[in-house]
């Protein structure tokens, strides 16, 4: 016997939401409020990215890590929102409000967490994880609200929602760097960025949706959205007075000159009538203290031959010009430099000054404001043969951001400008710890065609540094390790001479007297260069870097 069992219904759908607009137009602001939510999302996202770059160095595994985990976080935030679905329009507002809090603070907290604390990655963590979870949620709650508009089909839904969503997370990403990140800077966009969040948030749910809330519910939505803009714009009108004590924390009170430029942020310590020291987006550059034994090994044993015409890459705050100047036969000395208020601090800030012996007053100095690798690859930038000697004053190459200076490619155009007998000396990061990262930027010259001498130097004092961007020569590339005003035990530095032979390690018949370096004192750190060899490494190129922090 055949029993016929009752149709299976479905459970009916909600019903059509009163709107005090047409169902039309409802829909275009919920599209508009899903555009402006997604552009504050990665806004959010670039936030953390930047800043972690910036505070904690390798700007790969910084992004690799916040991108990743958001994702996960937003498949997460994705399924914790069916739970919401009952109450969409107050579940939508009350994440909106959660979203522009957090998001809107990360980059203050994560900041203060690395001033005062010392510790900035378990907070980056924590704030992708939070924001991935509460961007995964907004869209099936926006999916909930807008079918209770009108009735359209589930498919066309769908895609007007993740249209509007990657259309506005263009305009984020697009707005980040080229408005928000110069005019405003990082703390005060991302303020200002949860600001907007919460107003575009909160309005389409107590306007739009009114009545599909309790009175209650909208008492409570309209108190936490005041709060929140409330807190917001405190924290913006103190950004300023917050900047300033956490400088304190990390500099100390001797702050003189604190810029952000449009590459990085520039902070001068020191009272004015001693050497300053120098720092480039946090990391310590030039300690007036003892910066003079990096120069001094970095310049002179390059300077051994004929050096009539020498070109410096980084560099800008003049220290190495000034050791290349005391020759009285060089008739030139090209600075190429990424960051020109470096250079205008080391013009015109008159403790750097005395400290580099007004290199830049000298008629034989010649500045170029460009990236070096770029500047290497333009027609007229150098004729073949044109320089004697380069000093690669660059990048630790441990930090992802400088590895292209220490690449294959960059050596080659190096080599491309060099006279027949010319040298090449740059500055590979410490020995001490980062021994895979400097015996792979010898192999990646020997691979370019260079005969390399590698030698090491003690920095002989509690820190040290040199300077610029980008163009800069860079000592602390951990500087959230290793802490204001202190330094590596060590700067490994390689010699290099094209043709593939080993240029001689040694201080040439003319050379000044120097304060720090003797013939004797290069064979002993050759040595003790030569006994931490590791060998086997591949070179590094562009596509694929070899370094690692």
């Amino acid at each position: 016997m055949v029993i016929d069992r009752p149709p299976q219904l479905s459970p009916p759908p909600p019903a059509v939401l009163p709107l005090p607009v047409r169902p039309d137009a409802g829909r275009f602001l919920v599209l508009l409020g899903v555009f402006v939510c997604a552009a504050c999302g990665l806004v959010y996202e670039l936030e953390l990215v930047a800043l972690a770059s910036y505070l904690i160095g390798d700007s790969v595994t910084q992004a690799s890590v916040v991108l990743s985990l958001m994702v996960f976080a937003m498949g997460v935030g994705s399924l914790l929102a069916k739970r919401l679905r009952c109450r969409a329009a107050v579940g939508f507002g009350v994440l909106e409000l959660a979203l522009a809090l957090v998001g809107g603070c990360s980059a203050v907290v994560l900041y203060a967490s690395f001033a005062w604390l010392g510790e900035s990655r378990t907070v980056l963590v924590a704030f992708s994880l939070a924001i991935g979870v509460l961007i995964g949620a907004e869209i099936p709650l926006l999916m909930s609200l807008i079918q209770r508009i009108s009735r359209r089909d589930a498919e066309g839904t769908v895609a007007d929602l993740f249209a509007a969503d990657y259309v506005g997370a263009l305009v984020g990403g697009l707005a980040f760097p080229f408005l928000l990140l110069p005019w405003l800077g990082q703390l005060t966009s991302g303020l200002l960025t949860g600001a907007v969040n919460a107003l575009v948030g909160g309005g389409l749910v107590l306007w739009l949706f009114r009545r599909d809330l309790t009175a209650r519910s909208r008492i409570w939505l309209l108190l936490a959205n005041a709060l929140v803009l409330a807190l917001l714009a405190t924290a913006t009108v103190l950004v300023g007075d917050f900047e300033e004590a956490a400088r304190r924390a990390l500099y100390g009170d001797r702050v003189r000159v604190a810029v952000q430029t449009g590459v990085q942020e520039v902070v001068l310590t020191g009272d004015g009538s001693g050497p300053p020291d120098l720092f480039l987006d946090g990391r310590l550059r030039v300690s007036g203290r003892d910066e003079y034994r990096y120069h001094e090994a970095l310049v002179h044993p390059a300077m051994n031959g004929r050096h009539r015409r020498v070109l410096i890459l980084g560099g800008g705050d003049g220290l190495a010009a000034r050791e290349a100047l005391r020759y009285p036969d060089v008739e030139s000395v090209t600075i190429v430099e990424l960051d020109p208020w470096v250079v205008r601090l080391a013009r015109t800030d008159r403790a750097l000054a005395a400290l580099n012996d007004h290199a830049y007053e000298d008629p034989r100095v010649r500045v170029v404001t460009a990236d070096a690798f770029a500047w290497l690859r333009e027609p007229g930038s150098g004729v073949p043969g044109a320089y004697d000697v380069v000093l690669a004053d660059l990048p630790d190459p441990a930090a992802t951001e400088g590895g292209k200076f220490y690449s294959q490619e960059f050596y080659g155009l190096v080599a491309g400008i060099l006279a027949p007998k010319g040298r090449l000396a740059v500055h590979a990061g410490p020995l001490e710890g980062r021994r895979r990262a400097y015996w792979t930027a010898e192999a990646t010259l020997r691979a370019a065609g260079y005969g390399t001498s590698p030698y090491r130097v003690g920095t002989g004092g509690p820190a040290a540094g040199s300077g610029g961007s980008g163009g800069s020569g860079g000592f602390n590339e951990d500087f959230q390790t290793l802490g204001a005003g202190s330094a590596p035990d060590d700067w490994g530095l390689l010699l290099a001479a094209s043709g593939g032979r080993a240029p001689r390690l040694a201080l040439g018949p003319d050379a000044p007297v120097l304060r720090s370096l003797t013939d004797a004192d290069l064979l002993a750190d050759a040595w003790d260069a030569e006994r931490t060899r590791l060998t086997g490494l591949p070179p590094s190129t562009l596509v694929h870097p070899r370094y690692t922090g």
